[in-house]
Formats: structure tokens, C-alpha cells, sequence
């Protein structure tokens, strides 16, 4: 059988419903037709979402710059001695929520370095505080390194920090720190704040306690094709376990300013971009969602990913940090996001952080 007649066998499959298996997915990294790979993938999230696509209003509000970890794909991250290291006061956090609340947003994606002083009653009381005074604003907070670092100054364990968290009024978590799941790429990447085995494990206790997540994936970077196709498993096995993964969310590598970006030789392209998250919406069959990274591939791209997967663009990013830090930055509003989705000819479909469809699209 020809590698055509082969890749062919392996679409249709997915097509139809059927699994691939982690071997078959990286057969389809081998085939150099991104457009045929395209067309199957968006055939299968259209068949999961209609002519829908989704977006979201919120605000990235990173509390601290400060982080034990200083990991070496990280532009973002400062010692606490450093002129430039921050860490918000509730205050500061509670004037950039107001801001977001005026312009329509109904999420705040909470996120910080490990800082080495703050005591778990800081986040709970931050939690609780922003509860209160906007009840109607989703706090989609934290990571699984931040909920390890929890952990060890706390003295809880993963469950027992979760269950904190989510009495203060947490309701949601991002997929942050998933870097690229496989152990043999992460000692290559540098120092790094969690280990693939405890990733999963701090998603799949937020699961199974009732904290639903998205998932990413950041590569481009030392990672090979293999190790790629390790991550989306880990993560499809985990899903199939648990269905608490609302979206699955891949990106490419920001060298910018960091001491990974200087060791490595290449910046991967937006035909990789395009090929990988193709073949991510082909696979993780148990995935509804599957969102566009505009944010670090530009507007353009970010509307071709909808003829490639992708069913979501994410957010307008009314404030963003950690890939600005790496010299990458993209803007836009809301009229710009619901322009770009119905320039593609598809309908959009403003959402809340549980992928709920609201009715005020502009």
C-alpha cells in the first residue's frame, strides 16, 4: 500500500468516528499535504460544532512575576529581587476585573510564577475577596505547578489544596505547564515545574472533584514529532477517564528573550502550526473543542485555523503577559474577533469560560 493509499485509510477512519491509534497519528506528521489533512479535520469539528465558532471576553491577570522555578523557555518570570519583579495587591487586581466587567468580559484567567513568601491563605482570600464583589465573573485560576507549589508550602496534599480552593469560590483552571508531556523532551527544555505524571495527576484530581480544565500544548521547540503525539495520548487517555477537559489548546514556542529560544536553531512555521493542529483535532476523537492560537500566529493564521480544526478562537486578551515577555504581541477587540470569524464565512458565538453559547454576539 502507498503512503497516499495509507494516510488516505487513516482519514477516513477518522472520519467516520473511528479511533486512530498513536502510531497512525504520526504517519499523518509524515504526509506533506496540510491542505488534505486540513479538509478532513475541519469535516470532523464541523460535524462536533456546526458552522459555530466561539469566543470569549476576558482578561489575563498574571498576580506575579516572581517564580523559584525560572524556567528556560520563560521570558516572563523574575526573581523577587529583580528591579522588575511585582506581585499585585488584591487592590490592583480588583481595578484591572472592573475594567474588564465595563467592556463585557465574564472570565479572568488568574495565573503567577511560584512565589517563595505567599501562604496559601493569600490565594484563598484573593479567591473569596473577587467572589464577592463579582459574583458573576468565572475565575479560571491557576495551573497544576502553581497547585504543586500550593501543596509544598501548605503542607496539603493535591486533594486537599483543590478542595481549599474550591470552598473560596475556584471554579475553573487553565491547562498551563503542560509544555510538551513527555519526560525524554522536558529534560531537554530546561528546568521545568512539574513532571508529566504529576501534570496529569493535578487534572485529573481537579476532574474528578469538579474543577473542569482546558488542555494545551506548547511546541516548536526540542520536542520531536513523537513527542507530540505522546502529549495528545496522555492527554485522550486522561479525557476517556474523566471528561473534564473543555478544550484542548496547542501553540507554538515563543523564543523571544528566553534561554531556551538561544540554544535552538529553528522557529517553527505557521505550515507546522497548521499541520499539528489538524492532526490534534483528528485525534483526540473525545475532544469537542479545539481552539485557534491567534495570539501567538497573528490574526491571519488564527482565522485559517477555523479551515484547520479549530472551532474557538480563545479570547480577545484584553491584557496579556507572558507571551508578550517574549516579544510577541497581537491585539484585538471584540468587533475585530467577530469580523475575523464571519470574514471565514462562520458564525460567532461569544461563549462563557464552560463553553456555554451566549445570545449577545454583536
Amino acid at each position: 500500500m502507498s503512503i497516499q493509499d495509507q494516510i488516505s485509510a487513516i482519514l477516513e477512519k477518522a472520519k467516520k468516528g473511528i479511533r486512530i491509534s498513536p502510531q497512525e497519528a504520526l504517519k499523518l506528521f509524515q504526509y506533506e499535504d496540510i491542505l488534505l489533512l486540513g479538509r478532513y479535520a475541519n469535516e470532523i469539528t464541523r460535524r462536533k460544532n456546526g458552522r459555530v465558532v466561539s469566543y470569549i471576553v476576558d482578561r489575563n491577570i498574571n498576580y506575579t512575576n516572581i517564580c523559584i522555578a525560572r524556567c528556560d523557555f520563560c521570558a516572563f518570570s523574575r526573581n523577587i529581587d529583580d528591579p522588575d519583579a511585582y506581585l499585585l495587591t488584591y487592590e490592583e487586581i480588583e481595578a484591572k476585573i472592573v475594567e474588564m466587567v465595563k467592556l463585557g468580559g465574564t472570565q479572568v484567567l488568574l495565573q503567577g510564577g511560584l512565589h517563595p513568601k505567599l501562604p496559601l491563605e493569600w490565594y484563598t482570600g484573593l479567591i473569596s475577596l473577587m467572589k464577592e464583589k463579582f459574583p458573576q465573573v468565572v475565575l479560571h485560576a491557576f495551573s497544576p505547578p502553581e497547585i504543586l507549589h500550593f501543596a509544598k508550602i501548605s503542607g496539603l496534599d493535591i486533594k486537599g489544596v483543590v478542595q481549599t480552593l474550591k470552598k473560596a469560590g475556584w471554579q475553573s483552571m487553565p491547562g498551563g505547564g503542560a509544555e510538551i508531556l513527555s519526560e525524554k523532551a522536558r529534560l531537554k527544555m530546561g528546568k521545568i515545574k512539574a513532571t508529566t505524571s504529576e501534570w496529569l495527576e493535578v487534572m485529573e484530581i481537579c476532574h474528578n472533584e469538579g474543577i473542569g480544565t482546558t488542555a494545551t500544548m506548547m511546541f516548536g521547540h526540542v520536542e520531536t514529532e513523537k513527542d507530540r503525539i505522546e502529549h495528545l495520548n496522555h492527554l485522550r487517555n486522561l479525557q476517556d477517564r474523566t471528561q473534564g477537559f473543555r478544550a484542548f489548546i496547542p501553540w507554538i514556542f515563543q523564543p523571544g528573550n528566553t534561554r531556551l529560544g538561544k540554544k535552538i536553531t529553528f522557529k517553527a512555521t505557521a505550515f507546522d502550526y497548521l499541520r499539528t493542529l489538524a492532526i490534534s483535532r483528528i485525534f483526540l476523537d473525545n475532544f469537542r473543542n479545539i481552539q485557534g492560537s491567534w495570539v501567538t500566529m497573528g490574526k491571519k493564521i488564527g482565522q485559517l485555523s477555523l479551515f484547520f480544526g479549530a472551532n474557538d478562537l480563545g479570547s480577545t486578551m484584553i491584557e496579556e503577559n507572558v507571551v508578550k515577555a517574549a516579544g510577541c504581541s497581537h491585539k484585538m477587540d471584540e468587533d475585530d474577533m467577530v469580523s475575523l470569524i464571519k470574514d471565514a464565512g462562520f458564525i460567532p458565538c461569544k461563549r462563557d469560560t464552560f463553553y456555554s453559547y451566549q445570545t449577545n454576539t454583536p
